[in-house]
């Protein structure tokens, strides 16, 4: 995780908050419609705590979040990733679409690998 450059720490927080955003719109129309959220609140939750670890790795923020919460999180944010990478491979080449979703990739990357870091380095202390 050292090796990571600003601009690239820049660009995943910001696809860490566009996503938040979007997730939190979405979450709101079905809730008006009456739809079934689970799905929708678990992915807002795991990119929340996605965000939250890195900032924390990156700028030293604190977060609230239990093991138990990280492990979750992790699974949810990895089981994203083929999706995404599905709707990126039909892209046209250059497009803004497709630069989103680089970007959006590697930010759920970077996070699985800050999550599993945090985790692996708070379980051996006996902290979850």
């Amino acid at each position: 995780m050292e090796n990571v450059s600003n601009a690239v720490k820049l660009e995943s927080i910001k696809s860490f908050q566009s996503t938040i955003g979007k997730l939190e719109k979405a979450l709101a129309q079905m809730t008006e419609k009456g739809a079934n959220t689970t799905l929708v609140e678990k992915r807002h939750k795991a990119c929340c705590i996605g965000l939250a670890v890195l900032e924390n790795v990156w700028n030293q923020r604190p977060h609230p979040y239990t093991g138990e919460d990280l492990a979750e999180a992790s699974k949810v944010l990895s089981g994203l990733i083929p999706s995404i990478e599905s709707a990126y491979a039909k892209l046209k080449e250059g497009s803004s679409q497709k630069t989103l979703l680089e970007r959006r990739i590697k930010a759920l990357e970077l996070a699985g690998e800050a999550l599993k870091d945090f985790y692996e380095r708070n379980s051996t202390k006996g902290v979850e």
